[in-house]
């Protein structure tokens, strides 16, 4: 099993977006995730969790679309102490 495929695996989706969408794009997110873990982005859970974020300051818009971190962003768990490295 490869790294990501484990923390798609294991961790939740509002963590994974956290980290990976400051340096993928949401179309890029959705096939990484849906690989792996198709069930964890029917029905729209995608894009649910990413307007949780940006509602909760976790995350922000950037230049030219990219988003950032925002106000409140704080790097999950799995990210602080390298689980997957």
């Amino acid at each position: 099993m490869n790294t990501i495929e484990q923390i798609v695996k294991n961790e939740p989706l509002d963590d994974i977006v956290t980290v990976f969408s400051l340096f993928k794009a949401a179309p890029h997110l959705d096939m990484m995730i849906g690989q792996y873990n198709p069930s964890s982005i029917r029905h729209g859970e995608l894009q649910k969790s990413y307007a949780r974020l940006f509602e909760n300051g976790v995350l922000a818009r950037g230049e030219n679309g990219f988003t950032i971190k925002g106000p409140n962003w704080k790097a999950p768990d799995f990210f602080k102490e390298k689980r997957y490295t």
